[in-house]
């Protein structure tokens, strides 16, 4: 089974590069346990994203919402929102489509048609229920873009981007009610800042008060905006960022569990032992000797 290491900038901006040789998109299938991790991990792309799954039952999370999607169903997830995947039938399968929202219509049309809705505060998401016609009809032109690009048949270029309208005319028509909220914007721009913080500094020591500092919150604040959109305390963000960050250290085959520990900005051995194994359900040294096993 081939492991996934799921990049992310300093931002939680994803690095993958979401086009064809031609075209700004990607469509692939992926499964969710394949990740280092076990999970898509917290991030975000200027893409929009459509997910069709295709096998089991995942738990994804945008912004601050948290719902599961079963399979032969959907979501559309919108341009610079954060979301995660967590794979809860355990062998979750789905198809995933990114497309630039400048590639969805000709860009005399972006500022009327499309512009409006990615920058729409109150569509973060939108279920895609393959029990409503219009949810059907995106569902099934997913499967044949993705069809199209694996068969790379001549003019698939050509027949995608009038599937592409096609889905976002849906969606339109459908899904899409406009409201913009200024304060809505600035709590997301607001926690962006903070997490970015984290991802630059976590190796060091770090207090409460630095994290609301890079946000230019009070510390009530601060844990109230990682409660209400993350589901957990700024310290636990931090403490599972870095043993996130210390699975690849630990797969090195020269490292040993004190120096990573040290190195991800864990003061205690025992400390980071402890966390470890409440967030892995096993001690760092096992992890590293079972990695070490899967890679003969």
């Amino acid at each position: 089974m081939q492991i996934k290491d799921f990049k992310v900038d300093e931002n939680l901006k994803e690095l993958t590069s979401h086009r064809t040789v031609v075209m700004p998109v990607a469509c692939y299938e992926t499964k969710i346990s394949n990740n280092i991790n076990g999970k898509i991990p917290l991030h975000w792309h200027d893409e929009i994203q459509l997910i069709l799954i295709l096998k089991g039952e995942a738990m994804v999370q945008i912004n601050e919402d948290k719902l599961s999607v079963n399979e032969g169903n959907g979501i559309f997830i919108n341009s610079g929102c954060l979301h995660s995947a967590e794979d809860l039938s355990g062998d979750c399968i789905y198809i995933c489509l990114n497309v630039s929202p400048h590639f969805l219509l000709p860009q005399e049309l972006f500022s009327s048609y499309i512009y409006p809705y990615i920058q729409a505060t109150n569509l973060p998401y939108i279920r895609i229920d393959r029990n409503n016609s219009w949810g059907k009809n995106i569902i099934d032109t997913i499967v044949e873009i993705n069809k199209l690009i694996n068969e790379n048949s001549p003019f698939f270029e050509i027949n995608i981007t009038s599937l592409l309208t096609f889905i976002w005319k849906q969606l339109i028509r459908n899904g899409f009610k406009l409201e913009y909220s200024q304060t809505e914007a600035e709590k997301h721009k607001r926690v962006k800042e903070m997490l970015n913080w984290i991802h630059l500094h976590y190796a060091q020591k770090i207090s409460l008060c630095d994290i609301a500092k890079a946000g230019k919150l009070s510390n009530s604040e601060c844990c109230r905006y990682f409660k209400k959109i993350l589901k957990t305390t700024p310290i636990n963000y931090l403490i599972n960022y870095r043993i996130q960050k210390s699975l690849l250290l630990l797969q090195e085959p020269d490292s040993n569990v004190t120096e990573v520990g040290f190195k991800v900005g864990f003061n205690s051995t025992s400390y980071f032992i402890e966390k470890f194994r409440k967030s892995m359900n096993m001690t760092p040294l096992v992890y590293k000797k079972k990695e070490m096993v899967n890679e003969i």
